[in-house]
C-alpha cells in the first residue's frame, strides 16, 4: 500500500486546480501511489473572501470529473473543498476512492476567522481501503488530541491531515516548529501513520512554508517537503508490518 502527499499551490481558479490535481494524479499512477492527499481547499485555492460565492453545482460537477479520473487512473484522492449541505458551509474533504465509493469529511476545529464562513463539522471519517483503516482531518483539527485518538479508536493506521497554513511572513517562521511537530505528535501517542498535505506558496499578502510530511507510527519523519515548491511525497507501507516496528 503506497500512500502519498501532494504539496500544491493553489490559485482563486477552480479548473486550474482541477488540472493541477489530475497532473498530480498522473505522476502518482507512475509510482504505484494506491492513495493520495492534497491541501485543504486544494479544489477551489485558500481565498477567504471567495468562499461564499463558489457555486455548489460547479464544485459538484468537478468532484464528479476527478472521481471519475481517479477510477481511471487507479489512485485514491483525498482534495479539499468548501462544500454546501443542506444550505451549510463546510471546510470539507472529499474522498474519491478508485473502488468507486466516496466519503466526505468536514473540519470539526475552525480557525476564528473561518467561523464567519464555514459551519464546525461533527463527525469523525473513519474508512477500509486495501487493507488500512484510514482516517482524515483538515488542518487546525491537529490540535486536539482527542479527536485523533477517537481516529485511532476506531482502528485507523493512517490519518490523512490537508492544510493550507498561510500567514504572514513572521508568524509564519514562527509557527513552522509547532506545525511540524503537532502531526509528529499525533503519529507518536497514536502510533499510527501521518500523512499530511500543506499547500505552498503566497496568498493575499501571506505566505504558505509548505513542510508537507508522512511520519511513522514511532515519530520517525519518513518524508518531508520543502518550503518553497510544489513536491509529491510517497511511502509504501508493508501491510505484513504496518505498524513499523524494528
Amino acid at each position: 500500500m503506497k500512500i502519498a502527499a501532494a504539496q500544491m499551490e493553489l490559485v482563486p481558479d477552480i479548473e486550474a486546480n482541477a488540472r493541477r490535481i489530475k497532473e498530480f494524479i498522473e505522476q502518482a499512477a507512475v509510482l504505484g501511489v494506491d492513495i493520495m492527499n492534497f491541501p485543504e481547499t486544494a479544489l477551489t485555492g485558500y481565498y477567504p473572501e471567495l468562499f461564499r460565492a463558489h457555486n455548489q453545482e460547479k464544485i459538484d460537477e468537478k468532484v464528479a470529473e476527478l472521481h471519475q479520473f481517479v477510477q481511471e487512473q487507479g489512485v485514491s484522492a483525498i482534495i479539499g473543498t468548501p462544500y454546501f449541505e443542506n444550505g451549510r458551509l463546510f471546510n470539507s474533504v472529499v474522498v474519491l476512492l478508485a473502488d468507486g465509493r466516496r466519503y466526505l469529511y468536514h473540519k470539526q476545529n475552525l480557525v476564528d476567522y473561518e467561523e464567519a464562513y464555514f459551519e464546525p463539522g461533527r463527525k469523525k471519517l473513519v474508512f477500509e481501503y486495501k487493507g488500512l483503516t484510514m482516517g482524515t482531518i483538515v488542518c487546525r483539527d491537529q490540535n486536539f488530541p482527542l479527536l485523533a485518538r477517537e481516529i485511532k479508536e476506531q482502528g485507523a493506521d493512517v490519518m490523512f491531515i490537508s492544510c493550507a497554513h498561510y500567514y504572514n511572513p513572521m508568524e509564519a517562521r514562527w509557527k513552522l516548529d509547532k506545525n511540524l511537530a503537532l502531526p509528529i505528535a499525533r503519529a507518536t501517542e497514536n502510533k499510527m501513520y501521518v500523512c499530511k498535505a500543506n499547500a505552498v506558496g503566497s496568498m493575499n499578502g501571506l505566505i504558505n512554508l509548505g513542510n508537507s510530511l508522512i511520519v511513522g507510527p514511532n515519530g520517525v519523519v519518513i518524508a518531508r517537503a520543502g518550503e518553497a515548491r510544489e513536491q509529491l511525497l510517497t511511502f509504501a507501507i508493508d501491510l505484513d508490518n504496518k505498524d513499523w516496528k524494528w
